[in-house]
């Protein structure tokens, strides 16, 4: 696709995307069955073998005459490993608080709201911490970071970073990406600025509020890197102690340390690995460690899979339309 502006994308009315895959490093995939990729299109989830290309839809929930999808733009996608149901975000219109989170049985089947529109105001990337039995995602023009059961019950604001309202069109408070480190009782996500602005971060906090706290005044807040041109979804390798994000100022995916001792400036860090390049409008990530691979997703019409150094780099063949958020399951 050419001449793709995102912002015909953001509000539906052009765009494109793709997914990807890359075969296993020998002598690394463990056993059992491989994961299948999980990614959606703006009224669809779609599953896909990333050996074959071959895929299908499990959701669709697009005009039944074949028109376009109207507020309607699902976005970030995980699957339970224990029970096999999907959820995902809807974010809505974007200039209205109606964001939706939604879940489906892993064959399609029970589509349920769990999340109904106001709970959210325009939902991004999401992720499960199955141990605690919590989903959380970033908010971008609701400018929080959020959690709740799996149920969609039970609502908390972790973080704010502005004033949906007084801080209006302010991108450079806009949530985007997220990530968990259960183990460690991390959360990270990006605030992804304007359009190629360098005005990108990647933040972290405590999953636990710490005393004194409140959502707007984190004392525990870390911001790792801060200048980034666009940074959009994360994703983590906890064995390498690692996060992965995609940019889609300059079209990339990277990777650096998670942890980084003592002080340091995150405006300009140079421990930023550029492993990818050369997308169209970049956006999902979706890691493998155990099988050294990597899916990402772009909204100029791309669909591909990776090794996690950005080697052996092959693209799927995918549906058209917009593809946003990936994961493995």
């Amino acid at each position: 696709m050419t001449g793709l502006d995102r912002r015909q994308v953001i509000t539906g009315l052009a765009g494109s995307a793709a997914l990807a895959a890359c075969s296993s490093v020998p002598g690394l995939a463990p056993a059992g069955p491989a994961p299948r990729l999980y990614y959606l299109g703006q009224a669809r989830v779609y599953m896909a073998d990333p050996e074959t290309g071959e895929m299908a839809t499990l959701v669709d929930q697009s005009p039944a005459d074949g028109s376009r999808p109207q507020g309607m733009i699902n976005d970030g996608i995980a699957v339970h490993s224990a029970t096999g149901q999907i959820f995902w975000t809807d974010m809505g219109r974007p200039a209205e608080r109606d964001g939706t989170i939604m879940r489906c049985e892993k064959d399609g089947s029970g589509l349920t709201t769990i999340v109904a529109p106001g709970g959210a105001f325009t939902p991004k990337q999401l992720k499960i911490d199955e141990a605690a039995g919590k989903l959380y995602w970033s908010d971008r023009e609701g400018m929080a970071v959020k959690r709740c059961n799996l149920d969609g019950s039970g609502i908390e604001t972790l973080v704010i970073t502005g004033n949906a309202v007084t801080d209006k069109g302010d991108e450079t408070r806009w949530c985007v990406g997220i990530a968990l480190d259960p183990g460690r009782g991390h959360v990270y996500w990006t605030q992804k600025g304007g359009d190629n602005a360098s005005q990108g971060m990647i933040r972290r906090i405590d999953m636990r509020m710490p005393a004194g706290s409140t959502a707007t005044s984190r004392r525990d807040m870390l911001t790792l890197f801060a200048r980034l041109p666009e940074p959009i979804d994360l994703d983590l390798d906890l064995t390498a102690r690692m996060i992965y994000w995609t940019d889609r100022g300059d079209n990339t995916i990277s990777r650096a340390p998670l942890d980084r001792a003592g002080t340091y400036d995150p405006a300009v860090r140079v421990d930023r690995e550029v492993i990818l390049s050369g997308l169209r409008e970049a956006i999902g990530i979706a890691l493998d460690p155990p099988r050294n691979r990597m899916a990402f997703t772009s909204l100029g019409g791309e669909i591909g899979v990776a090794a996690m150094d950005g080697s052996q780099r092959r693209m799927l063949p995918s549906a058209p339309g917009m593809l946003t958020g990936v994961c493995w399951a």
